[in-house]
């Protein structure tokens, strides 16, 4: 009984309430977000090398460069995650996939470009949905 009952929902029922997709949406910034500082996390350990070794896929110089990518991956993922300013939040991350995709990437195949332009996908569309009802957002800006 509870097999139909939960195929008929996964198969057949009606579109997601408001609860559900603040569900979906906290699962979605969780993983993401967590994911992304892992990236921002190993560029901390290895920020010199980073600098030493002269990345600067768009001319700002090596040290910004990193200091503002590891802003993204890991500062700005770490706000998606709580739910944070979550819009404004997501627009670093979403520079720092298109830099990595199509400036760092460019000549690579798709492949290669595939996780950047995922984390892309990802962090356009909670700037487009925001971080629903299970966020800090929700709870410090709620329309009275």
């Amino acid at each position: 009984m509870i097999m139909k009952k939960l195929l008929n929902f996964f198969l057949f029922g009606k579109s997601t309430g408001e609860g559900t997709a603040s569900l979906g949406l906290l699962i979605l910034r969780v993983a993401a977000g967590v994911l992304m500082m892992t990236h921002g996390w190993s560029k901390i350990q290895n920020f010199e090398g980073m600098v030493e070794s002269g990345f600067d896929p768009v001319g700002m110089g090596a040290t910004l460069s990193v200091v503002m990518l590891i802003g993204a991956e890991f500062i700005a993922a770490l706000f998606i995650v709580l739910g944070l300013l979550t819009r404004l939040s997501a627009v670093p991350l979403i520079v720092a996939m298109s830099v990595a995709a199509f400036v760092a990437h460019a000549s690579d195949p798709l492949q290669v470009k595939e996780l950047s332009l995922i984390y892309l996908t990802i962090f356009a569309s909670l700037m487009i949905t925001g971080a629903g009802k299970y966020s800090l957002d929700s709870i410090l800006f709620r329309n009275k």
